[in-house]
């Protein structure tokens, strides 16, 4: 269901869903601009999507849904709404940003993830600087694996291979840099939220970097991860 619309419409006219929201025949279902202006306003503001997927994974834990042996990690690419036309250079992007009329809520949030930045561990190699930057949302990445090249993100799940089981997911710019973070992110956390320690993991080639590589070898995990080849 792609609307808040169309999920409010379907509660009204569907018994099961009723029943799941504890909403008796005569009762009335919330009008569809209460989700949108809570998921913009209070839910933006907390953890509460991620209190309730990591309460839904620990359920599937108790359940025998989760084994946390052997895992896996890709990217899924969504692109973002907005023009690959319109485009700033990646040194003065910021700059520009912060001396415009009035400033929006995506540009707002990339100034303050800017601003709130902490410097990289000794072990990782310093951030490189994108060469353009959309204003209407920064924080997308250009990329060219779906044609041309389009502002897109990347959804990264930490899956369960025995069992099917998505375990975690990171949000990152649609970057292989930034998608190879995210893996320590993911089984990082993994780890101190959900007590798994995996034996293994298994990527595509995009996630064959060395220090990556590296990384899961010092925690004795196995990783089924072809190497990237940079002899030439």
């Amino acid at each position: 269901m792609r609307s808040e619309r169309r999920l409010c419409e379907e509660v009204h006219l569907n018994l099961a869903y009723r029943w799941f929201c504890r909403l008796n025949l005569g009762d009335r279902v919330p009008d569809h601009s209460t989700f949108s202006k809570n998921r913009h306003g209070r839910f933006r503001a907390c953890d509460l999507h991620r209190l309730l997927f990591e309460q839904a994974v620990t359920r599937c834990a108790v359940a025998g849904l989760v084994t946390g042996r052997d895992l896996a990690v890709d990217g899924s690419t969504i692109m973002a709404d907005a023009s690959r036309e319109k485009k700033l250079k990646g040194a003065d992007a910021a700059d520009e940003l912060r001396a415009g009329e009035s400033i929006s809520r995506p540009v707002a949030e990339y100034l303050a993830a800017l601003d709130g930045a902490l410097p990289p561990d000794p072990d990782e190699p310093a951030p490189v600087g994108p060469t353009s930057i959309s204003p209407t949302d920064p924080q997308a990445a250009l990329t060219c694996k779906h044609g041309p090249a389009r502002y897109a993100y990347a959804i990264n799940p930490l899956l369960d291979l025995d069992t099917d089981c998505i375990l975690d997911v990171e949000a990152t710019p649609a970057r292989f840099a930034a998608e190879v973070a995210a893996t320590r992110t993911l089984v990082s956390r993994a780890g101190t939220r959900l007590g798994i320690e995996p034996a293994s993991l298994s990527a595509d080639k995009a996630y064959g970097s060395g220090r990556l590589l590296g990384w899961l070898i010092d925690r004795n995990i196995t990783p089924y991860i072809p190497v990237i080849a940079r002899t030439r």
